[in-house]
């Protein structure tokens, strides 16, 4: 869960580079970075915040050069913290590099562990720090050797860039869990997560980078090559489901043609007949909501108003206010809902506090039946490649039937979209190219598998210790089984 982005030949760079962050900031809020390089120096910026906010132009002159990278975060590994954000910027014996990294090192600890022990200082908690010591230590005799032989030590998802006085170098990993893309913008080459940001600096979508590929820019120009093979492909599909922002072209499928064609496909599996009136979850279920309502016939509306002034924290007052933080969020339009047999379409639910909360104030707005339609399978496992999900013990689903969650949440019928009916809206029926293990537990084979394993099995083993007291719980309703509390 991060934004990259990465531009070279061109003399307004990290100008263009704060743009670029400007259109990821959707893919982390917690922290942001821009390091330049003028050809002989790197010069670095990074705070906690919103990148509106971190850099202004007095900051912006600091950065001169006509290449950057930046990062937007939020954290899989290590604290939010300074020390943490990205890009992540050293001097070395082979000189200066930085590097922006969006994904997740499953032997990240067990690589750390081993350098320390070796003598490595680091200066973060952050599993990209592990790559930076392995380049620094490799003694290959060019840059981008170094960064093929640190890489191949590492296990998980990663798209990286590095930037050098001189090269920009761009990698994928065999899986191709995170996505990256490779732009123009006239003589000068630009690396993102997603297209939208090339759309916000005008630049030309070339195409996607290959799983494994490498991508080194100079003053030479521009060489790839395949230094890690693909076994298979493994792009993450909760990317389609929630994460990248609808105007993107991702794995090249449109974000918001796909969640429509979700919609429809959870209208097919799951109708509400009798409902009156079909609204979303903003924002990420309105695509979803409306395929729904194309499938369904049953007429879209807005009935949730989402504040788009909400920041990462929050005063709450001392009173209380039940549900204040969704309602901070998010506002009822009773005139839409009064009387109203409603479907709300959301993308998913993780613990479900926030799908109850949400259920009852559409009630409480005057709606005399809720149908809570979830356009993705239930969220059972937990992710280990990129993507900030709870312990597997947190997740509603991995513990509760349908009935059980629509009972808590209050719905008075919930309905979730099939693992079969993901694959064909993301067009994956028979190919098997993504990475479903959040909704089916089917992690990637091998050795990528091994933490995902060990850690599912430590959950296991505290679960089960666990008094399980669902059957109370799902008779009265307002909570969660014992020792199974979840929290908003």
């Amino acid at each position: 869960m991060c934004g990259i982005f990465g531009i070279i030949g061109h003399p307004e760079a990290s100008n263009l580079t704060y743009l670029g962050l400007h259109a990821l900031q959707h893919r982390g809020q917690e922290s942001a970075g821009i390091v330049a390089s003028d050809g002989r120096q790197l010069r670095s910026h990074r705070q906690m915040g919103l990148v509106a906010d971190i850099f202004g132009a007095p900051t912006l002159e600091k950065l001169p050069g006509n290449a950057s990278i930046g990062h937007v975060r939020y954290s899989t590994a290590g604290v939010s913290q300074l020390k943490n954000a990205q890009p992540l910027s050293v001097e070395y014996a082979g000189g200066q590099m930085a590097v922006a990294h969006n994904g997740n090192l499953v032997n990240a600890k067990e690589l750390r562990t081993s350098l320390e022990a070796d003598g490595a200082i680091f200066q973060s908690d952050s599993d990209t720090e592990v790559v930076i010591h392995l380049i620094a230590r490799s003694r290959q005799p060019t840059f981008e050797k170094k960064v093929i032989e640190a890489l191949s030590k590492v296990k998980g998802a990663y798209s990286l860039l590095f930037l050098t006085q001189g090269q920009l170098v761009a990698v994928r990993d065999p899986y191709g869990f995170r996505p990256l893309v490779l732009g123009r913008l006239r003589n000068s080459y630009v690396l993102a997560s997603e297209t939208t940001a090339l759309d916000l600096i005008e630049a030309e979508y070339i195409r996607e980078l290959e799983a494994g590929e490498m991508v080194v820019i100079d003053a030479q120009g521009m060489r790839t090559s395949q230094p890690f093979v693909p076994t298979r492909l493994g792009r993450c599909i909760f990317e389609h489901v929630y994460f990248a922002k609808p105007d993107s072209v991702l794995f090249g499928t449109s974000v918001y043609e796909t969640r429509k064609e979700l919609g429809r496909q959870l209208a097919r599996e799951q109708p509400a007949p009798g409902a009156d009136l079909v609204i979303a979850v903003p924002d990420s279920g309105v695509p979803a909501a409306i395929g729904f309502s194309q499938v369904s016939g049953i007429p879209y509306d807005v009935g949730l108003i989402r504040s788009h002034y909400v920041g990462r924290t929050f005063i709450e007052p001392q009173q209380s206010i039940r549900h204040f933080g969704v309602k901070l969020k998010l506002s009822a339009v009773r005139q839409v809902l009064k009387g109203k047999r409603v479907v709300v379409v959301d993308d998913s639910i993780v613990r479900g506090t926030t799908s109850r909360k949400i259920v009852k104030m559409l009630k409480a707005a005057g709606a005399v039946e809720v149908h809570l339609r979830i356009s993705s399978p239930p969220t059972s496992w937990p992710c280990y490649y990129g993507i900030d999900t709870p312990s597997r013990q947190e997740l509603i689903a991995s513990n509760h039937s349908t009935e059980e969650i629509a009972r808590y949440v209050t719905a008075d019928t919930l309905g979730y979209l099939s693992l079969e009916g993901l694959g064909a809206a993301v067009g994956d029926k028979e190919r098997n190219t993504f990475c479903t293990a959040c909704f089916s537990g089917k992690y990637l084979a091998g050795e990528l598998s091994e933490a995902a394993a060990a850690a599912n099995a430590k959950a296991a083993t505290a679960a089960s210790a666990e008094p399980n007291n669902a059957e109370a719980a799902v008779a009265t309703g307002p909570t969660m089984p014992a020792g199974k509390q979840l929290t908003a």
